[in-house]
């Protein structure tokens, strides 16, 4: 089973277009409990909520070698039927990119990651000869310093372009495999709709919803493919931290759940 199939399969399963960011924070999780510890009872409480979960890799990286085995143990404990994807944003070169993505792949057993794209094709490529797994490569991000870069307009031979069009232009020219995607921000609704105009049949994971800002009925509107799939909406802080008490997983269920619901609602509307 490929990432694709499996988050098909995972969205279908669960009524959910929801990732939940599993970016979590030794300094915000409750006392007494180890990173795994939180991780476990945060996917015991929303793992029929959601279409996949997405560790950041910083939280881990900043932990050391117990910070690596917490993110080891978590990807293992993911119920097999639900993606997982590695928000790494790798992009490197040569022996280096591979072994990014041996890490990555082989190794932490991820079903996805993000990966930058400003080194061009030979960053990306050692990701991509992962067949069977999804590879999100940034190009709208969420963040306001996005326009620095991603806004300016370059020229290219039908007219000028801004530069994360050229990114999704060349993503689609590299989808050799189909399980190359996206990363395009909910803050930035009018791009996304333009994205996925003009690649129907990419998936998407879009951050920015809760905490960022975004827009949940237009990220739903513009952002899915035209069976209501392939978005995949991220939420981390919102759920993760809904509580900081010992309540917190009873909490970030009730999140969760209302998060998704909220989705379906808008989805269900877009079919009126």
């Amino acid at each position: 089973m490929n990432f694709v199939e499996k988050l098909t399969g995972a969205t279908r399963k669960n009524r959910s277009l929801l990732c939940v960011g599993l970016d979590s924070d030794p300094e915000l999780i409750p006392d007494g409990l180890s990173i795994f510890e939180f991780n476990r009872a945060i996917i015991d409480a929303t793992a029929d909520l959601v279409c996949a979960y997405k560790p950041n890799l910083a939280f881990y990286e900043a932990g050391g070698a117990g910070g690596f085995e917490a993110l080891k143990r978590t990807v293992d404990y993911v119920p097999d039927n639900i993606p997982v994807i590695a928000d790494a944003k790798r992009g490197d070169i040569g022996n280096t990119a591979k072994a990014y993505a041996r890490a990555i792949f082989s190794y932490f057993n991820f079903d996805a990651a993000t990966v930058n794209p400003y080194l061009g094709f030979d960053a990306i490529d050692p990701f991509i000869q992962y067949h069977d797994r999804g590879i999100f490569i940034l190009c709208r991000t969420s963040n306001a310093g996005a326009v620095d870069f991603q806004s300016l307009r370059c020229e290219v031979e039908d007219g000028q372009h801004p530069l994360f069009e050229i990114v999704a232009l060349k993503a689609s020219q590299w989808n050799t495999y189909g399980n190359i995607g996206l990363v395009v921000g909910a803050t930035y609704p009018d791009e996304l709709k333009q994205i996925r105009l003009n690649y129907p049949d990419l998936p998407l994971l879009i951050p920015g919803i809760g905490a960022q800002g975004g827009d949940l009925a237009l990220t739903i509107r513009y952002g899915v493919d035209a069976r209501g799939e392939k978005a995949i909406i991220n939420s981390s802080r919102q759920i993760i931290y809904a509580s900081r008490g010992s309540d917190f997983a009873e909490a970030a269920r009730r999140a969760a759940s209302e998060l998704r619901e909220q989705i379906n609602q808008h989805l269900s509307s877009l079919s009126r």
